[in-house]
């Protein structure tokens, strides 16, 4: 492993640590680490905003697969503020100092073709801008990352590297969520709850696109919101019992967990399905309600991806952004998607 260089020439870690620079060892770092630096906000242990650090590390060094896409863009994701509290089970201390960063819209800086079958300047060749889902290890609040080529799709045309940058992330686990777990179809219904937010603002759109009739739940000020999205019917959870409207469903997509979730099994048609992203549903209740249940984890997926461009190509599904920071404003930008209950989602730009 090569050493990580601060901005400074030899300062202390204490003065570098107060203005949010820190020299470490990065596993990633290249052989050209003593000339080619680059931004990257890490964190070296757990804890609250105060542990992000804005670092200078090496462009990383391709493994066999791999392209180096030059970040223009970046989105944040709660999973950024679990790990970086020591909330995520994956990362353990001894694995620190990581990247934070789970989504990233940039251009390709490697000479390699990709997927043969797309038109030229629709690839991961160089040159090509790309959006993806980088896995945990390998984090996109940087200015370059390292990723297989695999993970990577063409930037959805009709979107700007802002939009794409807050795609791969909540859409991919809509997406798997819905349809690879829930096995939505045309003509079945679902209800989304937290339906305003990164991964619900997809999964209405995907449901609608996908020809499902779409129960879901929101605050009173985002219920127009998820409306325009394609929502058949939106219930104010604060004023409102959903499983007094939403009754005889196929898909409950839990976003929220606790309470909610108790009160989501009376919902299902016997058969029918609950999709958790958060801990594992009660097998238990499954069997009581005569339904299924299952929990499950965003995976990378650049041929998903792909088709999701499609729809996002067609105008069919919009990303919402609600806010954008400068790289260097990262820690803010974790605190407003902390406080929840936003729209859409916060990106970080690289400029």
């Amino acid at each position: 492993m090569r050493a990580v260089r601060s901005h400074l020439d030899s300062p202390s870690e204490a003065s570098i640590r107060g203005l949010g620079w820190f020299v470490s060892l990065d596993p990633r770092a290249g052989e050209n680490s003593q000339e080619a630096l680059v931004k990257a906000i890490r964190i070296h242990s757990f804890g609250g905003p105060e542990v992000l650090t804005l670092d200078e590390i090496a462009v990383p060094d391709l493994l066999p697969g791999e392209i180096l896409i030059r970040i223009g863009a970046a989105s944040v994701n709660p999973v950024d503020y679990k790990i970086r509290r020591g909330g995520y089970p994956k990362i353990t201390a001894a694995q620190l100092p990581i990247t934070l960063g789970r989504d990233i819209c940039g251009v390709s800086e490697t000479e390699l073709t990709g997927d043969t079958r797309l038109p030229a300047g629709e690839g991961c060749a160089k040159g090509d801008a790309v959006y993806a889902l980088p896995d945990w290890r390998l984090g996109g609040y940087a200015e370059y990352v390292a990723l297989p080529s695999a993970f990577c799709a063409p930037k959805p045309k009709r979107l700007s590297t802002v939009e794409s940058a807050a795609v791969p992330l909540a859409a991919l686990t809509a997406w798997q969520g819905i349809f690879d777990c829930g096995g939505l179809v045309s003509g079945q219904t679902i209800l989304i709850h937290a339906a305003a937010g990164g991964v619900g603002h997809f999964a209405v759109q995907f449901a609608k696109a996908a020809g499902a009739y779409v129960f879901a739940t929101a605050a009173a000020e985002n219920i127009e919101f998820v409306r325009q999205l394609g929502a058949d019917v939106v219930i104010d959870y604060k004023v409102q019992r959903f499983e007094d409207t939403a009754k005889n469903l196929d898909v409950v997509f839990d976003l929220v967990g606790g309470e909610t979730r108790e009160r989501s099994w009376g919902t299902l048609k016997k058969g029918g399905i609950l999709v958790s992203t958060l801990t594992e549903p009660s097998q238990a209740m499954a069997r009581q309600h005569g339904v299924r249940a299952m929990r499950y984890t965003v995976q990378t997926n650049g041929d998903e991806l792909k088709e999701i461009a499609l729809l996002l190509r067609a105008g069919t599904v919009k990303p919402f952004v609600n806010q954008t920071f400068p790289l260097a404003r990262a820690a803010e930008a974790l605190e407003a998607v902390e406080r929840g209950h936003s729209r859409g989602k916060t990106v970080l730009t690289m400029d």
